[in-house]
């Protein structure tokens, strides 16, 4: 039987990528989108696939009336851990795209999943290679203690840091606590400069023209440095393959799991 998928944010950059994916596939059935923007619409008609009837709704509360076995999401910050926790009550799975959720957002969720009996995947960024970059970056952070982040985007992302940059500060503080040669209390001049603190890790965000998303982290250790940087294209291409995957996995565990290589084979 294929797993029934409701796609919040279904009409966005991402989500239309992602629901012309699922749509090709044996095993995934899409049967429930949310738009606000094309609320009442027909979903086959605004993205241009022949024979897909299924009618737009405009929140994800309307969207769930739709029994559905993975909840999406992939709206905004403001709206995704309401979305997501609305789905755990009506019994789905969930799989979470957007960036910016907090460390308490995910906790919280986490523990309504496992009250739920069910999964959610929280993944900042469905690219493979930046899984393989995360996975990399642990190790190193394990014999090279001081590093720093740095988080790229276009100029109107809202959300800083990113939800890479910031499943990324998760990562490597439990790989090593994160060492600050001058503590930031004794930092002469705006401690602004010196980024935000997250999890123990300095994070600078940069939001540009000419970005779209990359994230890049430094390691310094006597007189030598490495970097590891991934750089994301135009396309939400680079996307697909990760969250079909997702999809598929999320419901063989119980309660949160961070991270695309938490369901992977390493």
């Amino acid at each position: 039987m294929a797993i029934r998928v409701c796609l919040a944010g279904v009409t966005g950059w991402a989500g239309a990528a992602l629901a012309r994916a699922i749509v090709q596939t044996d095993d995934l059935e899409l049967v429930a989108g949310v738009s606000r923007r094309h609320a009442g619409q027909n979903l086959g008609d605004v993205l241009n696939i022949p024979h897909l009837n299924v009618v737009i709704s405009g929140s994800a509360e309307e969207a769930l009336t739709t029994g559905c076995d993975v909840f999406v999401e992939y709206t905004k910050p403001d709206v995704a851990r309401a979305n997501v926790s609305t789905a755990l009550r009506r019994g789905a799975h969930g799989v979470i795209g957007t960036s910016g959720l907090t460390d308490q957002d995910l906790e919280e969720i986490d523990a309504l999943a496992r009250q739920h009996n069910s999964g959610v995947l929280a993944v900042g960024n469905f690219s493979l290679p930046v899984v393989l970059l995360q996975k990399c970056a642990e190790l190193v952070a394990r014999y090279l203690p001081q590093y720093e982040i740095i988080d790229y985007a276009h100029a109107d992302k809202k959300d800083a840091p990113s939800g890479t940059a910031r499943e990324l500060a998760y990562r490597l503080s439990k790989a090593r606590p994160a060492q600050v040669a001058v503590p930031l209390e004794q930092t002469e001049g705006p401690l602004e400069s010196r980024g935000v603190t997250l999890n123990g890790v300095q994070v600078h965000s940069i939001r540009l023209p000419g970005h779209v998303i990359s994230v890049e982290a430094l390691f310094g250790v006597l007189d030598q440095r490495l970097s590891l940087r991934y750089d994301a294209g135009s396309s939400p291409e680079a996307y697909v393959e990760g969250a079909l995957l997702a999809i598929r996995r999320v419901g063989t565990f119980v309660g949160l799991k961070r991270g695309l290589d938490s369901v992977m084979d390493f």
